[in-house]
């Protein structure tokens, strides 16, 4: 152990009745690096939760990627593409992809004796993953998922049923438009809710069959297929290899198949998740610069007020390195148990809110109904070091007080 670092860890254990002043303001100093760090960690905490939780909702409604017909891109309603099992094996044993599904759409209208809603109706088979859906059930059950024959049951969303007046149990009337009109009734057995508006307005769940008769395609056609990766990080480097595989490429129909990322298709949503990552860097910044001027400041007060302990460490031939190092390692004490308090207080705090979901939001504006948390520990860890290395650094310029301290002169005054 160093001279400096024994003398700042003594001063720093001592409670010197002399020096009134100067214990409110390491106190304040002390707290101020607390609620900083703590601030930032629940900053952290929250916009990692939001995002994963945003993104996962409409990867839970289109997964990562999404082969699909080339036409599909410039035609409102999707255009058949084909697939053999040779292809859906093929995909399913590529490196990263965890799950391979096929779904359809068709596009139509809900009509009730009140009112009518444009939908999307969308059919999915038994490879359909539906862990996404069932955690977002509301009330009843989800439909039976079959590419085998068509069920008549579909699951609408709370939103739509809130407009329609729709419960489960009740059977309602669909009209999709075509070269003819196509009615078709059917039974709602499920209600979900995921409050991603975009979604929820007009998604409505049924069977892989009902939709593929209703677009009058083969069995073999399909809207295109969803594939669900192991690691979202890899995404573009998945892309680019299914791309590779697949895209130029004809069905037996001459369909061609293109390859889109969930990023893709919806680039506005990512693009406004991207955004909050800049409202964290201002975050950090200000709770930085709390933290930099409470310990500028704090330092500063110490330093004058122990000036007779600086004439006395001069006097017996210290020098004015060893002693600025003596406060600078006093500081670094300082910080560290200030970032103790703050990760106790954030931690705690995202914690308790990871548990208990106490503060609450509105689901029409931010899409979730409770602030999401999600710990990722090296970005904590790293806040802590950054803000201990970055402060003491810092506390460099203003310890350079100690080199006006003149021994003599302190002495005479005594």
């Amino acid at each position: 152990m160093s001279f400096e670092f024994s003398i700042a860890r003594r001063l720093f254990g001592h409670r010197d009745e002399g020096h009134r002043l100067s214990r409110p303001v390491v106190r304040i100093a002390m707290w101020g690096v607390a609620v900083g760090l703590a601030v930032m960690i629940l900053s952290v905490c929250i916009i990692i939760g939001f995002k994963n939780e945003i993104r996962q909702k409409v990867i839970g409604f289109g997964g990562h990627i999404e082969i699909l017909n080339e036409q599909s891109l410039y035609n409102a309603e999707a255009q058949p593409i084909a697939f053999d099992s040779a292809q859906l094996g093929r995909l399913t044993s590529e490196p990263g992809i965890a799950h391979v599904q096929r779904f359809c759409t068709k596009t139509g209208m809900i009509k009730t004796d009140e009112a009518f809603k444009g939908i999307l109706l969308r059919g999915v088979a038994e490879d359909y993953d539906t862990t996404f859906l069932a955690t977002h059930l509301k009330a009843g059950r989800l439909p039976r998922f079959t590419a085998a024959k068509s069920t008549n049951e579909i699951a609408v969303s709370a939103l739509q049923a809130k407009m329609l007046g729709l419960h489960v149990g009740d059977r309602v009337y669909t009209y999709f438009f075509s070269e003819q009109v196509k009615a078709r009734r059917f039974h709602i057995v499920g209600i979900y809710e995921t409050h991603l508006r975009e979604f929820d307005n007009s998604l409505v769940f049924t069977d892989l069959a009902t939709t593929q008769r209703l677009n009058s395609w083969e069995n073999d056609q399909y809207a295109g297929l969803e594939l669900l990766i192991d690691d979202f990080n890899a995404l573009d480097s998945t892309t680019l290899r299914v791309a590779q595989l697949m895209n130029r490429t004809q069905d037996d129909y001459g369909a061609t198949y293109t390859t889109h990322s969930i990023r893709e298709l919806y680039p506005g949503i990512f693009s406004w998740l991207s955004l909050l990552d800049t409202n964290v860097y201002v975050i950090l910044t200000l709770m930085l610069l709390l933290s930099l001027f409470t310990m500028t400041a704090g330092l500063l007060i110490i330093i004058l007020e122990r000036t007779n302990f600086i004439a006395v460490m001069k006097s017996m031939g210290a020098s004015n390195g060893q002693v600025r190092r003596i406060f600078l390692y006093f500081a670094a004490l300082l910080v560290g148990r200030g970032i103790l308090l703050g990760d106790i207080l954030g931690i705690g705090l995202a914690i308790a809110q990871q548990q208990l979901g106490f503060v609450h939001l509105d689901p029409a504006t931010y899409y979730v109904d409770a602030v999401p948390i999600q710990f990722s520990w090296p970005i904590i860890i790293a806040l802590d070091v950054a803000t201990l290395l970055i402060t003491v650094l810092i506390l460099v310029l203003p310890s350079y007080l100690v080199s006006r301290i003149e021994p003599a002169r302190v002495m005479r005054f005594e």
